[in-house]
């Protein structure tokens, strides 16, 4: 029996995909950016019609006409962005007018009420955790059972060093915390980004600057056929599905400079490595820079996947080639499907895949709540 899920600040749907191969099934979504949207439309398993493109508080003002959605949920979550978590900021989080999309989950949430519930945040929200509890109490009564836990990513297989708080309640008298214990059982020794990326067809260089429609066998493509290796990662993230096309693996323009300093630093080294110090354009304010470039270790797990690489993959060398990570490659660390496609413009798909919750991770989650359930 598939067990009903909102999802709300979706974003592309890395926590909806992960829930969903638990075994829930999504019957309202939200998110404000249509491109997330879309590419959440076209890989999760929704009815189009069912997805609201737009303002979460635009659903509260107009709360009846979306009100069947919300009946008799099983599970709701939600990551709201919140700029008002810092332990120097002594006004109440919930009346930070910075933290409204916070204010406006908790008032759904007082709604909806569901079975369960999880929030998904950053771990510095960790410094207002007494005051979010709190929240959360006064929004739904003493009748939901609340716990919370940093989990990282690398501790469950994931390629990545990635740390997120996760606030999981619920009101059908199950321990939390020791949901989370159960969470924990899962953890194993990380792939690393070796095991992730090597198998995907190499990239060269991008000399030709605003102009992301060429494709070409250097530059790389949107989708083209390639014959996968299925070593454990691939089954990680793939099951036993027969997989023909490599998606969204494409490189992007840099200048001769950068070229230069991939090439030249090695494997592990940041801006403050004496191989590029000759050509280090930031020299007088390395305490400030020192992390511009970084090449990433081809033996150990990835850095945080952000959605800064939107802007440039800079941080986000890859450990063989003189080039940054491709959405595809940066997709794989956070442990998507490889026939998940991501849709926009070659920047935006960065910005999707450094805001999701890793597939994989979310999958465990789900798998335990669904158990509790």
């Amino acid at each position: 029996m598939a067990r009903s899920m909102v999802d709300l600040f979706s974003g592309c749907g890395g926590l909806s995909l992960g829930f969903e191969r638990a075994g829930f099934n999504v019957v309202f979504a939200n998110d404000i950016n249509p491109i997330s949207a879309n590419t959440y439309i076209n890989n999760i398993n929704i009815n189009k019609n069912y997805f609201y493109v737009g303002d979460i508080n635009d659903v509260l003002k107009n709360y009846p006409q979306y009100e069947m959605f919300f009946n008799d949920i099983d599970l709701l979550s939600g990551g709201p962005p919140c700029q008002g978590f810092s332990t120097a900021n002594r006004q109440r989080m919930i009346n930070d007018p910075r933290n409204i999309l916070y204010k406006s989950f908790l008032e759904i949430l007082s709604k909806v009420k569901p079975r369960f519930f999880i929030m998904e945040n950053v771990k510095g929200m960790l410094n207002k955790i007494d005051e979010i509890l709190n929240d959360f109490e006064n929004s739904l009564g003493r009748a939901y059972n609340i716990s919370y836990a940093i989990l990282n990513a690398k501790d469950f297989g994931i390629p990545q060093n990635r740390e997120r708080l996760f606030i999981i309640g619920n009101n059908r008298g199950v321990d939390t915390a020791s949901l989370f214990k159960r969470i924990h059982k899962y953890k194993c020794t990380p792939f690393t980004l070796k095991d992730a990326i090597f198998d995907l067809p190499p990239l060269g260089v991008k000399t030709i600057k605003n102009n992301t429609s060429i494709e070409n066998k250097i530059i790389g493509y949107f989708k083209i056929e390639h014959n996968y290796q299925k070593n454990n990662f691939f089954l990680f993230i793939n099951g036993d599905k027969n997989i023909k096309y490599v998606y969204n693996h494409k490189n992007r323009f840099n200048n001769e400079r950068d070229v230069e300093i991939f090439t030249l630093l090695p494997q592990g080294a940041n801006s403050l490595h004496p191989s590029i110090n000759a050509i280090m354009p930031y020299t007088k304010r390395n305490h400030i820079f020192k992390d511009k470039y970084y090449k990433l270790k081809y033996d150990d797990v990835c850095k945080t996947i952000t959605s800064h690489m939107k802007f440039d993959c800079n941080m986000y060398i890859h450990p063989t080639q003189p080039r940054g990570l491709s959405a595809r490659e940066a997709a794989r660390v956070q442990t998507f499907p490889d026939d998940f496609i991501f849709y926009g413009a070659q920047n935006s798909w960065y910005m999707q895949i450094g805001n999701a919750v890793p597939v994989k991770l979310a999958e465990i989650i789900g798998g335990e709540i669904i158990k509790c359930l």
